[in-house]
C-alpha cells in the first residue's frame, strides 16, 4: 500500500491552508514527499471557488465583520462555502498514479468517504446527481470542493459536525436555492467531538484509497504571547536577517518544557519584564519557511502555537532580544493589523480584542 502522511493540525487561517497546500503540492509533484492528508479546522470564512457566482454572498461586508467571518476567493473547484470551527476540514494531496486518473473517481471516492464516516454515526447520507458533497434527505451534510494540477490534488471536503449552521445563512449553499444544510451534532441530536470524528474519517480514507496512513507530527512547538496594556499591544519587529517583519512575543517549547512556562520564559527574555500570562484557547497550525528559521532547515516545516495573553506595563522600559528584534512599539489594535504580517497573528490579535471589548 502507498504510504499517505496524516497531519492531524489545529486551527489553520486559510490563507495559511492554502500557502501550506501549496507548498505540499509542488513537493508531491516532484516526489520530494508521499503522499499526504491534512485534517485540521478554519476560523470562520467564506470561499468561492472558481466556477462560483459571487451573488451566492448574501451577507455585505459589514455583516461579515459583524459576524468575524471572512470572505475569500480560492482555486478549488465549485461554487460559494462556507468554513469554520465545528468542522472537519480534509485536504489530501495526493499523486493519481497512472491507472487512477479518473477525477469522477476521485471525486466519488472522497465522497464515498464522507457517506462511511457519518454512517458510523447512524446517519443516511447519499449523492445526489449533479450536486457534489453528500447529502441527508434536501440538506447538505459535506461539501467537496477539489482541484488537481498535474495530477496531485488539493482542497477537499469539509464535514460538519458541531458547526455553527447559522453562518451558511449568509450565503446561498454552493448556489444551491431550495436547499439547506445539516451537522452530524443536529442529525444525532449530540455533540461530538470533532478529534473523534477524525479518527474515524482517517480509517475510511485509508480504506477507501487503499493507503498506509502514517502519523505526522508538528515539526516544530512554538508559543504566542500577545502582551497588552489594555488599550495597546506589544509588538516586536524581527531583524531583517530573520524575517523582517512585525509580530508578537513568540518562542520554541524546549524539550521537558510546558507551554505555560515556555510563555513565562519568552515573556521576560524578549522584554525584561514579568507577567502572568493566561492560556487563550487557540492552537494554531502553520507552515514556516526555512528563511524565517535561525538554521537553515532545507524543507518547510509545520509548526503548532499555542496562544496566550499577558497585561504588560507600557510605561517600563522594554528590553528587547537584539539577537532576533531590532526596534519594538506600543500599538494600538488598529496599529497593530496594519503593522503584522501573519494571519495567524491577525487572529490572535482579533480574539483578545474581541474579548477585551466583552
Amino acid at each position: 500500500m502507498r504510504i499517505c502522511e496524516l497531519h492531524q493540525l489545529h486551527l489553520v487561517t486559510y490563507e495559511n491552508g492554502m500557502k501550506l497546500q501549496q507548498t505540499l503540492v509542488a513537493m508531491r509533484q516532484r516526489e520530494e514527499i508521499p503522499d499526504q492528508l491534512l485534517l485540521l479546522e478554519h476560523p470562520p470564512v467564506i470561499t468561492l471557488g472558481r466556477s462560483g457566482d459571487a451573488a451566492n454572498l448574501l451577507a455585505s461586508p459589514e455583516i461579515l465583520q459583524q459576524h468575524h467571518v471572512r470572505f475569500f476567493e480560492t482555486t478549488r473547484g465549485g461554487d460559494i462555502t462556507y468554513h469554520g470551527p465545528g468542522q472537519v476540514v480534509g485536504y489530501p494531496i495526493l499523486h493519481l498514479g497512472e491507472g487512477n486518473r479518473d477525477v469522477r473517481k476521485y471525486v466519488t471516492n472522497l465522497e464515498e468517504v464522507l457517506i462511511r464516516t457519518v454512517a458510523h454515526y447512524g446517519i443516511t447520507a447519499t449523492r445526489e446527481q449533479g450536486k457534489r458533497g453528500i447529502w441527508v434527505g434536501n440538506d447538505k451534510i459535506a461539501a467537496i470542493g477539489v482541484r488537481i494540477a498535474r495530477w496531485v490534488t488539493s482542497h477537499g471536503w469539509a464535514l460538519n459536525v458541531n458547526t455553527d449552521l447559522a453562518h451558511f445563512r449568509l450565503i446561498t449553499p454552493c448556489g444551491l436555492e431550495g436547499t439547506g444544510v445539516t451537522s452530524i451534532a443536529r442529525e444525532t441530536g449530540r455533540t461530538i467531538a470533532t478529534s473523534e470524528v477524525r479518527e474515524v474519517l482517517a480509517k475510511h480514507f485509508a480504506e477507501i484509497f487503499e493507503r498506509e496512513l502514517r502519523p505526522r507530527a508538528e515539526s516544530i512547538r512554538l508559543v504566542k504571547v500577545v502582551l497588552h496594556d489594555d488599550s495597546k499591544v506589544l509588538l516586536l519587529h524581527r531583524r531583517p536577517d530573520r524575517g523582517n517583519f512585525w509580530q508578537p512575543v513568540t518562542g520554541s517549547i524546549e524539550d521537558g518544557e510546558s507551554e505555560l512556562d515556555t510563555a513565562r520564559r519568552e515573556i521576560v527574555e524578549e522584554t525584561g519584564q514579568s507577567s502572568d500570562p493566561s492560556a487563550t484557547g487557540m492552537t494554531q497550525s502553520f507552515l514556516i519557511e526555512s528563511q524565517y528559521l535561525a538554521s537553515r532547515i532545507p524543507v518547510p516545516i509545520i509548526a503548532s502555537e499555542v496562544g496566550f495573553s499577558a497585561r504588560l506595563d507600557s510605561n517600563r522600559p522594554i528590553l528587547i532580544d537584539t539577537e532576533e528584534h531590532d526596534e519594538y512599539g506600543w500599538f494600538s489594535f488598529g496599529e497593530a493589523y496594519e503593522k503584522i504580517q501573519w494571519t495567524d497573528d491577525r487572529e490572535a490579535l482579533e480574539l483578545l480584542e474581541r474579548r477585551m471589548n466583552a
